[in-house]
Order: C-alpha cells, then structure tokens, then sequence
C-alpha cells in the first residue's frame, strides 16, 4: 500500500509541475503574442488563471504534506503541550466544521455553473471549479487529523519539534 501511495503522489507531483509548465510557456507565448507581434489573445490570461486556481488547489489537495505548510505559531510555540492540544483541538474541529458546512453549497454552485462556459476557451465552468470539492475534502480530513492528535497526544508537528512539555 506504501507502494501505491508514492506512485499516487509521484504521479500528483508531475500533474502539479506540468500545470506550472504550461503557466509559464502561456506566460512567455502571451508575452510574444501582444508585445512582439501585436496580437491580442485572451485565452493565454485565461488558461494562465485557471491552473493558478488548480495548481494551487490540487497541489494542496495531493501534494503538499503537513510539514510542508508554512504556519505563524509564535504564540502556539510559547504554549506548553496541554494548550497546544486544545487548540489543536478546537481549530481541528472548528476548521472541519466550516468545510462540512459549506461544502453542499459549494457542490451546487460548482454544478449550476455547467451553464457557463469560459469565455475564451469555452470550457464549462464547473470543470474550472471542480477542483474544489478534493480541496474542501482534503482541508477536512486534514482537519479532523489535526483534532484527533490533539485529542489523543500524538500531535505530530510537537513531535518533531521535540516539545515535550506539559
């Protein structure tokens, strides 16, 4: 299974680092295209902004690990280990909650928007936004992890810090 989840997240990082490929080659052909031929496209800006939008969802979704995240814990730091927990707790919960709450909202504006489409590439909206539901999935399952070790000790972002304390 081990395995299986490396190729999985090989294969996540590879989609991820082709959508940053072709952002910055429809970058440059923009550039080339208004600049040194004089053409106005538009589909550059709009492929340019559709993978910034699943790049940065996707990547988090499949890609990016927990210790990866770039957090500003100055006051959590100074805490001892039984407040880092209860906050681990209640922002595990808290987090999980929202994305709970919001996600069949979420779904139904993602599939109203079958009906736009895209103004240059005439693409449907919803395949745009439909990266949001793996992101709001992940945020909770990432979520209700950080809870749990809160809840149960074993906070992994303590354990490599070597914080012991309580």
């Amino acid at each position: 299974m081990n395995t299986i989840g490396k190729m999985l997240r090989a294969r996540a990082e590879n989609i991820l680092a082709l959508l940053l490929g072709t952002m910055f080659v429809t970058f440059i052909l923009q550039i080339v295209f208004r600049y040194i031929l004089g053409w106005s496209v538009g589909w550059t800006i709009e492929w340019v902004t559709i993978a910034w939008l699943w790049g940065i969802l996707f990547g988090y979704a499949f890609v990016v690990r927990d210790v990866d995240v770039i957090r500003l814990d100055i006051v959590y730091s100074a805490l001892s280990r039984t407040p880092q927990r209860v906050l681990d707790v209640f922002a595990g919960l808290t987090c999980a909650a929202i994305f709970i709450y919001t996600l069949p909202a979420s779904w139904d504006y993602i599939t109203f928007m079958h009906r736009e489409k895209t103004a240059y590439m005439r693409w449907p909206f919803d395949y745009v936004f439909a990266i949001y539901v793996p992101f709001a999935l992940s945020v909770i399952v990432r979520s209700l992890l950080l809870a749990w070790q809160g809840f149960s000790g074993s906070t992994a972002h303590n354990a490599a810090e070597g914080n012991d304390d309580d």
